[in-house]
């Protein structure tokens, strides 16, 4: 499979991105995520689960010092640093393979980008994205659990969560690291289920338990999208 191409038009765009083979092309997440960065001059910003690249060279375009990022795709980190080089920010980036936090020890960042997956097995089977565990919820919990020192103090974590996913369960793992009172939504939207998870029994059974929380609109499933600023105190 060859590169292809992406024109973001989200934040700090129009621009051109290459998407290696394998490498994800940016969703309406990516698009919320961006919109909701506050970056300050001489921010340290490390993307975990960078994919493309796109999120972390947004921050780097409104004025990140440093921007790190790691995946554990090399095809994703080889297109981050493609994408770097493409805008002429390869002297303030780097980008690393690995799981989750492992290749970045030692990084002490102002601000985490933390949209890694999150959708269950059963959603993942049916649409082009990685899996974030059984109810979607394990990967990116596990990235919050395991944040430690890569998060200064008076630093912000952006966390997308959602009814895609055992959301409740995420959040429980964020309010322990984080408390209530440091958790704040800055944006919500809904999207209609794409119709072939809407007609896959696996995903109708998590829907049927309770992990997944659909809401009905006439004859469509409606999912909610959350974006949170947690900050570590």
């Amino acid at each position: 499979m060859e590169d292809s191409t992406y024109e973001w038009r989200g934040r700090t765009g129009p621009l051109t991105i290459v998407l290696g083979p394998g490498v994800f092309t940016p969703t309406h997440t990516t698009l919320m995520m961006a919109d909701a960065l506050e970056i300050n001059p001489g921010d340290v910003v490390l993307d975990v689960g960078c994919g493309s690249g796109v999120l972390g060279l947004v921050a780097a375009r409104l004025g990140a010092a440093r921007l790190i990022g790691c995946d554990i795709s090399k095809a994703a980190v080889d297109t981050a640093a493609e994408n770097a080089r493409r805008l002429g920010l390869s002297g303030m980036s780097e980008f690393h393979q690995g799981h989750l936090f492992d290749p970045v020890v030692g990084v002490e960042a102002d601000v985490v980008i933390g949209d890694v997956s999150g959708v269950p097995d059963a959603v993942a089977e049916v649409m082009p994205w990685s899996s974030g565990g059984p109810t979607g919820a394990e990967l990116p919990g596990e990235m919050v659990e395991t944040l430690g020192p890569r998060l200064k103090v008076g630093g912000r974590l952006y966390l997308p969560t959602g009814t895609m996913q055992a959301e409740e369960r995420l959040l429980e793992a964020v309010r322990k690291v984080f408390g209530d009172g440091y958790m704040h939504p800055l944006a919500v939207r809904e999207f209609p289920l794409a119709p072939p998870l809407a007609r896959s029994p696996a995903v109708q059974h998590l829907v049927d338990e309770g992990t997944l929380a659909m809401r009905r609109q006439g004859t469509r499933l409606m999912w909610r999208l959350t974006v949170w600023c947690c900050t570590r105190t």
